[in-house]
This record gives C-alpha cells, sequence and structure tokens, in this order.
C-alpha cells in the first residue's frame, strides 16, 4: 500500500511540475461529479506517442460521473471499478526537442514559432525604446510647463504645485444625488436639501473640482481660448473621479452644441473631455446621438428659472438614434455644472427616447451656499 501511494505521489509531482510549463497543455475530458480516489494507481511513460499516462482507479459512485469518451480521455466501466485516464498532450515544437523519434518538421515549426516570438519582443521593446527617445528630444525642445501657470514641470500636460493645491477637489463626504460636497461627514448615503427639495432629472452628478481658481481658468482656456490639448488633462481626472459612473454606465455621450456656435467656436468642449474619458474607461462613444436642435441664448448671467426656460426643447433624439438609446445608462460629460438646467435638459430628451438612466460627469461644478447663481 504505502509503495502504491508513493507512486501516486510521484505522478502528481510530475504532473504539477509540467503543468508550469507554459508550452504544456493539459487535456481531460472529465465532467460531471469528481468521484472519489481509491488507493492503486500507476503511472506509465509513452515517449514514442509524446504523453504522458496516469491511470487512475476510481470508484464508481455514480453513473452520471462517466462523461462521454472522447480522443482525450478513456472511460471502462467494470462491474465494480471505472478508469479514468487523464493525457497531457505535447505541442510540435516541445515535442521535436523532448523526444528523439520527432521528425524535423516538428523542430522547424518550434523553431519558427521561438523565432516569432522573439521578433515581437524585439519589436515591442523598439517601439517603447523609440517613444521614450522621442518624449526626451521633445522635452528638450520644448520643456514641459505646467498647463495653467506655466511654470516649470516634471511631465507635460502636468500642473505645478502650486496651481495643484489651488485646485478645489471635490471628495466624499458629498451628496449621492448632487454630488455637491458636505461640510462634515454625516454618514454615507445622504442626500443634500437641494436634491431632496428640487430632485434633477438626471440620477447621479460628478464633478473633479469646484468652478473657482485654477478650474475656473482651466476651463476658460479650454472653452474660449482654443487650447484644446487641456481636454488630455482635464478628461483623465474626469474619468478617475467618475469612475464610480463608469462603472454603471454603458455609454458615453457629450452635451453637443448648436451648429451655428459650433461652428463660430471650431470644437465642443464637451465631446473633446468626453472622447478622452471614453478612452480610459473603454465605453463606447456616440457624439451624434443627442443633437441641439434650438438656438439658445447664452447661459452665462441668467438665473436658474431662465437657464431653464431657455433650454426647453433644445435637445433631441432623432428616430433612427432611439435603438441605440434604448435601455442603456449614459454617460453624459460637459465642462462644468452650474444650475444643472443644460444637463437635465439632456437627460430628459435621453430619457424620453429610451434610456434606462443618465448620469452627469464634468470637470468642475459651481457650488454654493444657497445664493442664486448666474455665472
Amino acid at each position: 500500500m504505502s509503495e502504491r501511494l508513493k507512486n501516486l505521489g510521484k505522478a502528481a509531482q510530475y504532473l504539477d511540475k509540467r503543468m508550469k510549463s507554459p508550452f504544456w497543455r493539459m487535456s481531460m475530458s472529465a465532467g460531471g461529479p469528481v468521484p472519489r480516489l481509491r488507493h492503486t494507481a500507476s503511472l506509465g511513460k509513452q515517449s514514442h506517442r509524446n504523453h504522458l499516462q496516469v491511470a487512475l482507479h476510481v470508484a464508481k459512485t455514480d453513473a452520471r460521473a462517466i462523461p462521454a469518451g472522447t480522443s482525450s480521455a478513456a472511460w471502462g466501466i467494470g462491474q465494480r471499478h471505472t478508469m479514468a485516464e487523464w493525457r497531457i498532450d505535447i505541442p510540435e515544437g516541445e515535442a521535436a526537442t523532448g523526444s528523439g523519434c520527432a521528425s524535423p518538421a516538428a523542430g522547424t515549426t518550434a523553431i519558427s514559432r521561438s523565432a516569432a516570438a522573439l521578433l515581437r519582443e524585439a519589436a515591442t521593446r523598439t517601439r517603447h525604446s523609440f517613444r521614450t527617445g522621442l518624449r526626451g528630444l521633445i522635452g528638450i525642445v520644448y520643456p514641459p510647463t505646467c498647463i495653467a501657470c506655466q511654470a516649470a514641470t516634471g511631465d507635460a500636460q502636468a500642473l505645478c504645485p502650486a496651481c495643484w493645491r489651488g485646485i478645489g477637489f471635490i471628495e466624499r463626504p458629498y451628496c449621492e444625488r448632487l454630488g455637491t460636497p458636505f461640510p462634515v461627514d454625516l454618514g454615507a448615503g445622504l442626500l443634500s436639501p437641494a436634491a431632496i427639495a428640487d430632485p434633477p432629472v438626471f440620477a447621479r452628478a460628478r464633478a473633479v473640482c469646484r468652478f473657482d481658481g485654477t478650474a475656473r481658468e482651466l476651463v476658460h482656456r479650454l472653452k474660449y481660448g482654443d487650447r484644446v490639448e487641456l481636454s488630455l488633462t482635464l478628461g483623465r481626472m474626469m474619468a478617475q473621479a467618475g469612475r464610480e459612473l463608469a462603472a454603471d454606465a454603458d455609454l458615453v455621450l457629450p452635451v453637443p452644441l448648436h451648429r451655428t456656435r459650433l461652428w463660430r467656436r471650431r470644437f465642443n468642449q464637451a465631446a473633446a473631455l468626453a472622447r478622452v474619458v471614453s478612452r480610459e474607461t473603454g465605453l463606447p462613444l456616440a457624439t451624434t446621438l443627442l443633437t441641439r436642435i434650438r438656438r439658445t441664448r447664452q447661459q452665462v448671467g441668467l438665473t436658474r428659472t431662465q437657464r431653464a426656460d431657455n433650454l426647453q426643447g433644445a435637445f433631441h433624439v432623432s428616430t433612427a438614434m432611439r435603438g441605440l438609446v434604448e435601455g442603456r445608462r449614459i454617460l453624459l460629460v460637459d465642462d462644468v455644472l452650474t444650475t444643472g438646467a443644460t444637463v437635465n435638459a439632456a437627460s430628459r430628451a435621453l430619457l424620453r427616447a429610451g434610456a434606462s438612466a443618465v448620469d452627469v460627469l464634468t470637470f468642475a461644478r459651481v457650488v454654493t451656499d444657497g445664493r442664486e447663481v448666474t455665472t
């Protein structure tokens, strides 16, 4: 008995050792419940067939434990015992080196596969080295500077320590609906009085920071100063702040501009941010699904009521696009959330088109103490 157990232990060690090799695969067509292992085991090695066979006698506990026979396993049913056979197949490449009777063609295949793997690895290293060297050369010609104050920085598209301290990042605790920060932590899942008194159309809103100081300067440079490259840094920060929303979303949509305003501004800052968010989160992007069909006045200087009236019926989802919206949770992207009138109007159009829910992600949001916002 002890000798048989030793043989079984040797077989298990050999299998464990060979299974750790990436060039070996185990072919086992065992299905259903795992039968009980009996005391006997035998180990046989057949090099001319290029595989190892381990025959294990198992108790016949249930007929359902015996799967259908295939080329990878042989099952024999006796009156009292069942035999299961596991086989480890050796690919052509390793068979050429491990078996003396392998054909030259198998060795050629192994060499070809190894050469292809080495070439791919060398190409990857070359591309990485080239990109690193190119970045270093560009850094010498154009030294990296802060995107806000132009001070020297260690990396491109970054903020200097002073400007970083000037951003009022929004972190928990905050309202789970509007994303507005609370001065003290009163527990998880709380809603602000504004969210309770006047619930928004959208489900949740999140923002990176408050709309003041450095954040205001960055948004104005992106929006009115043609600094489209700022969308890369701002979008990455938004993807980090909105990872909770992105985990539940099916589609990323930017808040659209009317075609006349898009022609004057030459780009949509919300679409530029949405592209970065889509790339960072891996979510699909649809820039033309939601359209702005009515030209509206500039929102700057309008009160909350005037903003809501100004955007009535401004957004629309065409009949041809409704199939892309129905049943999906939308992540709506914009640069700034002020009173929420714009994203409320856009969310209402998406929900009417069949969206299951709409979440809002912005770079900055206006945080007030109850005063009327006209920014």
